[in-house]
């Protein structure tokens, strides 16, 4: 009688990358204040750290609040900022008790001295914990992002230390946020618009994009499980044939 061997275990993201769209448009739809989406999106903010921790997932970036996000109407942006503030208060005791570990990326110059420290704080924490890697991205733009890695090489080379000839890809690609961390695997994101909106530019080069009509404060696991059937049944060649990655992995 012949065994018969188990199907292969279907491929999972190392690090998901989300933007958390549609907290305002769920508000509306209740006519509720917009600061009330947010409010509930914060839940489905916990509902994503506790799917990714129970599927061992390695990394989750979420994007929860652009650089372009500070042209918001101001009772709106201070309403997010204390959500922010309350938020880190309320969880970071349980993050650091279940072993995530926790960063900040993105410009904090314009952030409260009071946010800027508990941000600080948190990090310090929660620096030497190896289980999910959660990043967010506050005060965040790819574009601030790459040209602030092309002004830390540029300080480099006037500073003689660095000959341009010398800048490739890998040298940029290592000044750059989340450079410690594996490229995100999978992108996904809620509220049904199909853009990238400034998240990431350089770390999505060869992600998966995974786009959803479900409004952020929505989410479910069903919805996450399907990004992650999505990612699976994906063929992710890097630039390569299909053929020639077969040949690699016979």
């Amino acid at each position: 009688m012949t065994a018969t061997s188990e199907p292969a275990p279907a491929p999972l993201p190392r690090h998901v990358a989300v933007i958390m769209d549609g907290n305002g448009r769920w508000a509306k739809q209740r006519a509720r204040p917009r600061t009330l989406g947010h409010r509930a999106g914060a839940r489905a903010v916990n509902l994503c750290i506790d799917f990714c921790i129970d599927r061992g997932i390695e990394a989750l970036t979420l994007f929860a609040f652009s650089s372009e996000n500070w042209q918001r109407p101001a009772d709106e942006v201070s309403a997010l900022m204390s959500l922010f503030l309350r938020a880190l208060n309320r969880e970071l005791d349980e993050l650091h008790r279940r072993g995530v570990r926790l960063r900040f990326v993105g410009d904090r110059s314009s952030f409260s001295p009071e946010l800027r420290n508990r941000m600080a704080t948190a990090e310090a924490l929660t620096r030497t914990n190896i289980g999910l890697q959660l990043s967010i991205a506050a005060s965040y733009g790819g574009r601030w992002d790459i040209t602030q890695a092309a002004r830390r090489l540029a300080e480099q080379v006037r500073a003689g230390s660095l000959e341009p000839a010398d800048i490739d890809e890998q040298l940029l690609g290592r000044l750059v946020s989340l450079a410690e961390l594996p490229p995100p695997d999978l992108f996904i994101r809620t509220g049904g618009d199909q853009r990238i909106s400034n998240f990431l530019l350089w770390q999505l080069a060869y992600t998966e994009l995974y786009f959803t009509e479900k409004l952020w404060p929505d989410l479910d696991r069903a919805t996450l499980d399907a990004a992650l059937e999505s990612f699976a049944s994906r063929e992710r060649r890097f630039g390569l044939t299909g053929e020639q990655l077969r040949k690699a992995h016979a």
